[in-house]
C-alpha cells in the first residue's frame, strides 16, 4: 500500500497513542501505509470543539460493525479455524441492528453499509481500486475488505511484517464517540444549566444563544440553535386563512423541524406550515449543494440557512457567480436562482433572536434547545 502524510489535527493525536499501544515503534509507519487509518484521521476532525465538521457517525459504524464481526468470528486470531475468503459473510439484519445499539446510532441508516461508506472512500483513495466493503446484494451479505486491515511494514531487522490494524480501528472509534459524547452531553448540560439561570441572568443565556449561531460551531447544534430562533420568531407571526370571507381565522407561523440532523430527508430541514416553506441548514456556499438540494424538490423555492458570516448579499452573489461558471446559460441559472426563496445568515439569526428576546421569549428558545438536543443525542432523563 502507498505511503500518505498525515494530516494533523487535534485528534491525531489520540489516533497515535492508540496505534502506539498496539505497535509501539511501528505506529507512525503503521499509520502513514494505511489508507483505512488515514480515512479515519480524516473522518475525526471534528472531534474536538471549534470544527466545523459535522459529527455524524454512519460511516465510522459502518466500518466498526463489519471490523467488530471480522474479530468476533475469529479472523484476527485465527482462532476461526478457515481463511475468511471462506466465510459466508455477515448478515445485513445483524449488522444493522448493531449500528443502531451504538451511542447515537439509534435512528442510523442503512445508507453507510450499502454504498455511502464505499463511496466516499474512493472519494479520498480514487486510484486504491479497493473499497472497505464487499457486499452481496442477492443474499444480503457483507465483508470487510481484509486486505486493508493486513498492512504491511518493514522492521528495523530489515525483514517484512504484516500487522492487522482490526482492533485498532475499533478502539480509534471508541474514542471518537467518547470525545464527541463528552462533547455533546457537555453542551446539554450547559443548555440545561443556562436555562435555569435564564430569568435570573439572561445576559449569560443571550452570550450562549449567540455563541452557538458562529460559523465555527458544530454543525449539529447550529442546526438545533437556529431552528429553536427561527421557530421563537415566526411563532410571533400570524395569518389569516379560510375556505370562505366568513371562515377566516388568524393561524400562527408553525416550524417543524424534519428529522436529525443526519437524517435523510431529501434536503429540507424545516417546514413552515401552513405557508408551506422549506428551509435547509448548509455550512457551505457551494453551488452544487445547493442547486442539488432545489431538484430534489422539483424547484419548490426554498430558504437557506447558511453558517456564514458572509452577508446576504455576498452569498447570493457567490452562489449566481458559481452557477453561471457551471451552466453558462442565463436562463438555467435564473430558474435556480428563483428557487432560493431567502437566504438567512448568522447575522440574521442574531437579529431574530434579539426580536425574540424582545417579546421575552428567551426561555422558549432555551427549552426548545433542549429538547431538541435530548432527540439528536439519544439523551433521556433516566438516562444515568
Amino acid at each position: 500500500m502507498p505511503n500518505h502524510e498525515i494530516n494533523h489535527h487535534p485528534f491525531t493525536a489520540k489516533i497515535l497513542e492508540i496505534l502506539e499501544k498496539h505497535f509501539s515503534e511501528y505506529a507512525v509507519d503503521i499509520f502513514k501505509t494505511s489508507p483505512l487509518l488515514g480515512y479515519l484521521n480524516i473522518k475525526t476532525k471534528s472531534a474536538n470543539s471549534g470544527s466545523k465538521a459535522r459529527g455524524a457517525f454512519g460511516n465510522h459504524y459502518a466500518l466498526y460493525v463489519i471490523i467488530e464481526d471480522y474479530i468476533a468470528k475469529g479472523f484476527f486470531d485465527d482462532k476461526a479455524g478457515y481463511s475468511y475468503s471462506k466465510y459466508e459473510g455477515a448478515k445485513f439484519s445483524d449488522l444493522f441492528r448493531r449500528q443502531r445499539e451504538l451511542p447515537f446510532g439509534a435512528k442510523l441508516q442503512n445508507h453507510p453499509l450499502n454504498s455511502r461508506l464505499n463511496d466516499e472512500f474512493k472519494k479520498f483513495y480514487p486510484t486504491l481500486g479497493k473499497q472497505p466493503i464487499i457486499r452481496d446484494v442477492e443474499k444480503q451479505r457483507y465483508w470487510i475488505q481484509d486486505d486493508l486491515l493486513q498492512v504491511q511494514i518493514r522492521q528495523k531487522n530489515g525483514t517484512d511484517f504484516i500487522y492487522n490494524i482490526a482492533p485498532a480501528i475499533i478502539d480509534i472509534i471508541d474514542a471518537y464517540v467518547a470525545s464527541k459524547k463528552v462533547a455533546f452531553e457537555g453542551f446539554l448540560d450547559t443548555c440545561q444549566q443556562i436555562s435555569e439561570l435564564s430569568g435570573n441572568n439572561p445576559e449569560q443565556a443571550i452570550n450562549f444563544v449567540i455563541q452557538q449561531l458562529r460559523p465555527t460551531v458544530d454543525a449539529r447544534i447550529f442546526e438545533i440553535v437556529s431552528y429553536a430562533v427561527l421557530k421563537a420568531k415566526y411563532g410571533q407571526q400570524t395569518i389569516w386563512l379560510g375556505d370562505e370571507k366568513e371562515t377566516v381565522i388568524e393561524e400562527a407561523l408553525i416550524l417543524y423541524k424534519t428529522g436529525r440532523t443526519n437524517a435523510n430527508d431529501g434536503g429540507i430541514d424545516f417546514v413552515m406550515k401552513p405557508l408551506g416553506r422549506f428551509f435547509q441548514v448548509t455550512e457551505t456556499i457551494d453551488v452544487n449543494k445547493y442547486f442539488l438540494d432545489i431538484d430534489k424538490v422539483q424547484r419548490f423555492p426554498i430558504t437557506f440557512v447558511v453558517k456564514s458570516d458572509e452577508t446576504i448579499e455576498q452569498i447570493r452573489a457567490t452562489i449566481h457567480n458559481q452557477a453561471l461558471t457551471k451552466y453558462k446559460i442565463e436562463a438555467v441559472v435564473n430558474s435556480y436562482m428563483s428557487a432560493v426563496e431567502e437566504i438567512i445568515n448568522t447575522q440574521s439569526l442574531i437579529n431574530a433572536f434579539t426580536e425574540v428576546l424582545e417579546s421575552a421569549k428567551l426561555q422558549d428558545v432555551m427549552n426548545e434547545i433542549i429538547t431538541q438536543s435530548k432527540v439528536e443525542f439519544n439523551h433521556s432523563n433516566d438516562e444515568s
